[in-house]
C-alpha cells in the first residue's frame, strides 16, 4: 500500500520509523533485531530506510600516482527494503537522494524498486558534499529534490530518460522533507515553504519534517504551509535526545534548536539524560496527538527502545 493510502485510510494517527542500513561490511542482523522489537510492539504501517551518498577522494598509490576512489559507506538500501517487505510484510520507504547519483542511476534504482513491488520513495537532495571531490563532474545529477520529484513523476507517466516505445509507467508515492525551523540554506522560513510548495505542485504526496524539539515550531510551520496552499499530510519527524552529546551534535548536524528547558534539565542531571529525553518526548508526542497530527515518525537510527518507551502510554491513538 502507498504511504498516502495508509494516512487516508487510518482512523488514528500512525506510528512509523526510520532506520539506517549497516555500514559496509556490517551485519544486517542488528537491524533485524531492532525491527523485531518494533514490529512486536507497534506493527508500523511503513518503515523508512535511509540512502547515503558515496564519497569521492584522491588516494596516492605506492607508485606515486593518484587514484580517484568512490565509496559508499552504507550501501544496501534497496536490499534492506526488499528484506523488510518480505520478512515483515511492511511497506518500506527507501530514500532516494540527488547528491552523488546521476539521473541514470536514480532511474535504475526506481526500476529495481518497481520490480520488487516497492512503490513508495522519499525524495531528498541529500547532504551537500562540496567539501569533497565532486561526484557530479558531468552535471548529470538532479540538483534539487524538486528535480528528483519531477523525474519520478515522469516515470509514473511512462517517460524515461531515453525514448522508449510503450514504456511501462511506474506508480510511486512520493514523500519529501520539510523543515519547521527552515532549511539551513534558506534565507527565511517563508522562502523555504515556497520551495516546498513547488515540490508538492510537482507531485509530492506527503511531507515528513526534520526532527524538532519545540512543538511551537511545528505548529507554526504547518500553519504557514496551509496558508501557502500546501494541503498534503505534514508528518512530524521526531528524535529522542538520549546522550549529553546530542546537545551539541544535533544542532551541529541538523541545524535545529533545543529548548532552554530541555538543555537545563540535562545540564542539571546528566546521568539521567536518557530518561529526561524520553519524558520530554512523551510530552511532545502527546501534545502533537492532542492537536490532530496525521502520525508520528521516529528517527530511531540503531536503537528503537527509547521510541518504544515513549509510545507506551500515549493516549489518543
Amino acid at each position: 500500500m502507498k504511504v498516502i493510502e495508509h494516512y487516508d485510510k487510518s482512523t488514528e494517527p500512525l506510528i512509523s520509523f526510520e532506520v539506517i542500513p549497516p555500514k559496509r561490511g556490517g551485519s544486517v542482523q542488528q537491524v533485524f533485531e531492532s525491527l523485531d522489537k518494533v514490529v512486536e510492539k507497534v506493527q508500523p504501517p511503513f518503515i523508512d530506510v535511509t540512502y547515503h551518498a558515496a564519497e569521492a577522494y584522491i588516494e596516492e598509490q605506492p607508485d606515486g600516482t593518484l587514484k580517484r576512489i568512490v565509496r559508499r559507506k552504507r550501501p544496501g538500501t534497496i536490499g534492506l527494503c526488499a528484506a523488510i517487505l518480505h520478512r515483515y510484510g511492511i511497506d518500506p520507504v527507501p530514500h532516494l537522494i540527488c547528491e552523488g547519483f546521476t539521473k541514470e542511476e536514480s532511474e535504475d534504482a526506481l526500476i529495481e524498486l518497481n520490480y520488487l513491488g516497492i512503490h513508495n520513495v522519499l525524495a531528498i537532495r541529500g547532504d551537500n558534499t562540496t567539501s569533497k571531490i565532486s561526484l557530479n563532474q558531468n552535471g548529470t545529477s538532479n540538483k534539487f529534490a524538486i528535480n528528483l520529484v519531477e523525474q519520478i513523476q515522469c516515470m509514473n507517466r511512462g517517460d524515461y530518460l531515453e525514448d522508449i516505445v510503450n514504456a511501462e509507467p511506474t506508480d510511486f508515492c512520493i514523500g519529501v522533507a520539510g523543515y519547521p525551523e527552515k532549511h539551513f540554506e534558506a534565507p527565511n522560513l517563508d522562502w523555504d515553504i515556497k520551495r516546498l510548495k513547488e515540490k508538492v505542485d510537482a507531485g509530492a504526496d506527503y511531507i515528513v519534517t526534520q526532527m524538532f524539539f519545540d512543538n511551537d515550531a511545528y505548529f507554526r510551520f504547518v500553519e504557514k504551509c496551509r496558508s501557502h496552499g500546501i494541503d498534503v499530510p505534514i508528518v512530524p519527524g521526531l528524535k529522542i535526545l538520549s546522550t549529553v552529546n546530542h546537545l551539541k551534535s544535533l544542532p551541529k548536524f541538523f541545524y535545529l534548536n533545543i529548548p532552554d528547558e530541555l538543555t537545563a534539565e540535562v545540564d542539571n542531571d546528566p546521568e539521567n539524560v536518557k530518561q529526561i529525553g524520553i519524558e520530554w518526548s512523551k510530552k511532545q508526542c502527546q501534545e502533537l496527538l492532542d492537536n490532530g497530527i496525521p502520525g508520528l515518525h521516529f528517527y530511531v537510527m540503531g536503537d528503537p527502545q527509547p521510541a518504544l518507551d515513549v509510545i507506551q502510554g500515549l493516549s489518543g491513538r
